[in-house]
């Protein structure tokens, strides 16, 4: 599979031709923009140390269903993990409106290694970050946000070097071979239907069944069902599961017509994420990398 590469500058490229067509983006289009200008100069000078995994030693953790990259094996320029935190941090606050002491005490977690290395590392190992000790006063909603987003162009960059070496019939499960990470967004892919999830942390994408709920796992056929959007030719499906009640997006890329940039894709449909929570489901993945804002 071909990783893709300044990804970022092609989705920034997309909402300026999307702009210059409308005039205007949605509100909730600028603020994904701004957002994704901050990461994309991180992505374009990020540099990971590649963990130096043998062949053995990747085949046995896929068969064990351990992903390839720990907390452990995680080596950013941590000056630059600082500075993106902060950067988002002070930005969301200001954006929000949220009080000036949320903004201080974020800051000073940007600016205690130790503290921010603790509290990342609690959160990409599942943690819930309102059990972390030191996040007092601060919503554990946008301390979820401000961390997956700060981490994403590095855990890209990770995704970029680890996911050829993934054998992915070897993998089919419902969390990320790279980086453990939920999906949250799928597609079927143009050579044959195939079926492929999107981490929502890291971007990765890998094979996973068409008959099978990605969040709980089931293959249980009385409990699984799609809709689709007849307005849209079907390109678009909502998958749902009566077992765990979630549901995840999915684009059918036979029927696309053009090429589709598929991080875009979370917000560009974040219409189903309404209908599927009108309906009762919720979101199958945890810390996801870009909020689904549904009002």
């Amino acid at each position: 599979m071909e990783i893709r590469s300044n990804l970022g500058s092609k989705i920034l490229e997309r909402l300026q031709e999307w702009e210059d067509k409308e005039r205007q983006l949605p509100g909730f289009i600028q603020f994904y923009r701004e957002l994704l200008k901050m990461q994309s100069e991180v992505e374009c000078r990020a540099t990971v140390r590649k963990p130096s995994l043998a062949p053995g030693v990747v085949r046995e953790r896929l068969s064990e269903g351990v992903p390839l990259l720990s907390f452990e094996d995680f080596q950013p320029d941590w000056q630059d993990v600082q500075k993106i935190f902060e950067q988002i941090a002070l930005w969301l606050v200001k954006d929000s409106g949220g009080p000036p002491d949320e903004a201080v005490a974020l800051t000073n977690i940007s600016r205690n290694p130790y503290q921010l290395k603790a509290i990342l590392g609690d959160w990409y190992r599942g943690h819930s970050v309102a059990d972390i000790p030191g996040v007092d006063g601060i919503e554990p909603e946008l301390l979820t946000f401000v961390v997956a987003t700060a981490l994403k162009p590095f855990l890209f960059a990770y995704s970029r070097h680890l996911l050829p070496e993934v054998d992915q019939e070897l993998w089919c499960r419902t969390y990320c071979p790279v980086c453990g990470g939920k999906p949250d967004f799928s597609y079927l892919d143009k050579e044959r239907g195939a079926r492929w999830l999107l981490c929502s942390r890291c971007d990765a994408e890998w094979l996973f069944l068409r008959l099978a709920c990605p969040c709980c796992g089931t293959q249980n056929q009385d409990a699984l069902s799609y809709f689709t959007d007849e307005e849209d030719s079907s390109m678009y499906r909502l998958y749902v599961c009566e077992q765990c009640r979630t549901y995840i997006k999915t684009i059918d890329l036979r029927r696309a017509e053009s090429a589709v940039l598929l991080p875009l894709e979370r917000l560009m449909t974040l219409d189903m994420d309404r209908k599927a929570q009108d309906k009762g489901y919720k979101p199958g993945w945890s810390n996801p990398a870009v909020p689904v804002r549904v009002t």
